[in-house]
This record gives structure tokens, C-alpha cells and sequence, in this order.
């Protein structure tokens, strides 16, 4: 699905993994995107959490100005909670669909990080909501290194 010229964004959800390990793409990647929001002056939802690539995103549009709200289960809460942290709001909530709803609710679109299990969760189950036109939000996958290329061909089989 592509931007039209019309759609005007204001919050962006950025989805990504609780952690990065030894990808200095990622690092760079997750950096320059915080960078990004904030020179558009967009606000800033994500996953909450104060590890790994959300870390790094959340800290980078803050610091730069943006609203930030992390939304964040309440079983992950003791693994990276925002409450330690002046990095902007957090939500918790308490499963993971409640989670993926909130975000919708406060998002006009989405862009994917590389990430882990919860995060292709979250894409598959907005993605599957796309389809099935409960919401028409954009998805976009910011495949780093292709991280995103066995699940794009999957998408589109041969």
C-alpha cells in the first residue's frame, strides 16, 4: 500500500526487538529513524520497554523532542519498564492484543524494526487486520541487513 499524498501522520508506532545483539546496522538503523521522526515532528508510540532497539528509539526521538508513549504488558513491565526512565508516557496493559489494539488506536501507521517473535506477532496480526479491513493504517518493514526477506517471500510466493 502506498502514502498518498493527502495522509497526513502524526504518531507513529515503531515496532521492534527487545534486544539488538551484535548488529551495528540495527543500531544505526534504529538511531536514524528516531532521528527521522522527530525532523517531522511526529510523536512516537512503540512497544515501551527500556532495552535494545526501543531503547534506542524512544531515547533518540525524546531527546529530540518527541512525544513518546510506550505501550507495554504488564508481564514484561519488571523486564523494562519505563518508570526508571524520563523517556516519555507509558500504557500497560495486560495481554498482547490489548497491546496491538491500543497501539492501533493511537497510531496513523507502522513501521517494523528487526525483531523477535513478539514483534512478527504484532505484524502478522496487523497486517491479517489490513486484510480483513479493520483498519487501513500503513505497515512498513524497515528490513536492515534483509532481515524482512523470508517473510516478504513468503508473502509473495513464486
Amino acid at each position: 500500500m502506498a502514502a498518498t499524498p493527502n495522509r497526513q501522520f502524526k504518531n507513529i508506532c515503531v515496532l521492534s526487538g527487545f534486544t539488538y545483539g551484535k548488529h551495528k546496522e540495527f543500531v544505526d538503523a534504529t538511531i536514524d529513524l528516531g532521528r527521522s521522526i522527530t525532523e517531522r515532528k511526529l510523536h512516537l508510540v512503540y512497544g515501551g520497554g527500556n532495552r535494545g532497539l526501543s531503547k534506542l528509539v524512544s531515547e533518540t526521538a525524546f531527546i529530540r523532542g518527541s512525544q513518546v508513549l510506550g505501550i507495554i504488558l504488564r508481564a514484561l513491565k519488571p523486564l523494562g519498564s519505563l518508570s526508571d526512565s524520563s523517556t516519555g508516557e507509558e500504557l500497560v496493559v495486560s495481554c498482547m492484543q490489548e497491546r496491538i489494539t491500543e497501539m492501533l488506536n493511537h497510531a496513523d501507521a507502522f513501521i517494523f524494526l528487526p525483531g523477535n517473535l513478539a514483534t512478527l506477532e504484532a505484524l502478522i496480526t496487523l497486517a491479517s487486520w489490513a486484510h480483513l479491513h479493520i483498519h487501513q493504517k500503513l505497515i512498513g518493514l524497515l528490513n536492515v541487513n534483509n532481515f524482512y526477506d523470508g517473510f516478504i517471500a513468503f508473502l509473495n510466493p513464486q
